[in-house]
């Protein structure tokens, strides 16, 4: 079974756009159990994913009004998909599809949180605080290959304030796309376990967007996770927008968080339907074949599972409870 921690099916569907890599269809061979579905407001022009250079300026931020208009709009596209509404790590099982509702960028709600307990009435059950542009209550990184994270101020007052109402809640917060002034706030702030979906070493790939040997320190004593993006721009040394990157690129960051943290603590965090990624993966379809590539990788039948899906039904476990 495979659980990931990050797509864009939701966005692709309304824009419109031709789904390239989640197609449910697909799931029950790929053994394609769910994950993190995205409710993402794009920037009037957003950024370019298929750029061959990486640095790219941050959007303006977006009006909280219009956010809060799309995100509704994103929510209706994400209850017709033909999904279970994920609320509980028990909802994920072998040879159907569940969701979990995850907000990436924080902007659709109001900066006194009057509206959260409405979300998570929806069954939003994980947040990340910033889509890299800046919003009340945190900034992000921008998209720059050659970078650190360390690219702003940390929390706003608001985002500290939404840190603590998740964790009274029990809603996730996702640290990926947040810069590093921003996740050490929250590591200091949350009583949960640190989680940042879809995002890779810097140790390996040095792209803003990717967590230095510290932060994954932090996620791993934590008890956390790291989900590993898929997306070429991460996880090539070189920082190429390259389709033909093999997937043992992939690996070599999941093996690599896997040594400095342990096992217990990486997992798949595709980034599907948002990214470039290898052409060798495809899609959904062919995450059996990225399974393979773990296991020539040296990952027994335990770390494929706990890699795979064990280690993200835990830290769900851990924080939803």
């Amino acid at each position: 079974m495979i659980v990931d921690g990050h797509n864009d099916l939701v966005a692709r569907i309304w824009r419109g756009d031709e789904i390239r890599h989640v197609q449910l269809d697909e799931a029950a061979r790929a053994d394609f159990a769910g994950g993190f579905f995205a409710l993402f407001v794009p920037s009037p022009m957003p950024p370019d994913p298929t750029s061959d250079i990486y640095a790219l300026p941050l959007p303006e931020p977006i009006p909280r009004e219009e956010a809060a208009r799309v995100a509704d709009e994103l929510y209706d596209v994400f209850r017709s998909l033909p999904v279970r509404l994920a609320t509980s790590p028990d909802d994920f099982q072998a040879g159907r599809v569940a969701a979990i509702l995850h907000l990436e960028g924080a902007e659709p709600l109001s900066a006194d949180l009057s509206d959260l307990d409405a979300w998570y009435a929806r069954g939003l059950r994980s947040l990340g605080l910033v889509w890299s542009r800046a919003n009340a209550f945190a900034e992000g990184v921008p998209f720059r290959f050659r970078s650190t994270p360390d690219t702003g101020p940390g929390l706003t007052a608001a985002g500290r304030e939404l840190v603590r109402r998740c964790n009274s809640l029990g809603v996730l917060v996702d640290l990926s796309h947040l810069n590093e002034a921003g996740f050490w706030d929250v590591a200091r702030l949350s009583s949960f376990p640190l989680v940042a979906t879809h995002s890779n070493a810097h140790s390996l790939c040095p792209s803003s967007r990717n967590l230095t040997d510290a932060q994954l320190d932090a996620i791993g004593a934590s008890g956390g996770v790291v989900g590993v993006n898929f997306a070429v721009a991460f996880v090539r040394e070189d920082g190429g927008q390259v389709a033909a990157t093999p997937l043992e690129e992939i690996v070599r960051h999941i093996a690599y968080v896997a040594d400095r943290i342990g096992i217990d603590h990486v997992a798949f965090g595709s980034d599907f339907d948002g990214a470039l990624v290898p052409e060798a993966l495809g899609g959904i379809a062919g995450l059996p074949q990225l399974v393979g590539a773990l296991r020539v990788g040296g990952f027994d039948d335990e770390a494929v599972a706990k890699v795979t899906h064990r280690n993200w039904l835990r830290v769900l476990r851990d924080t939803w409870s």
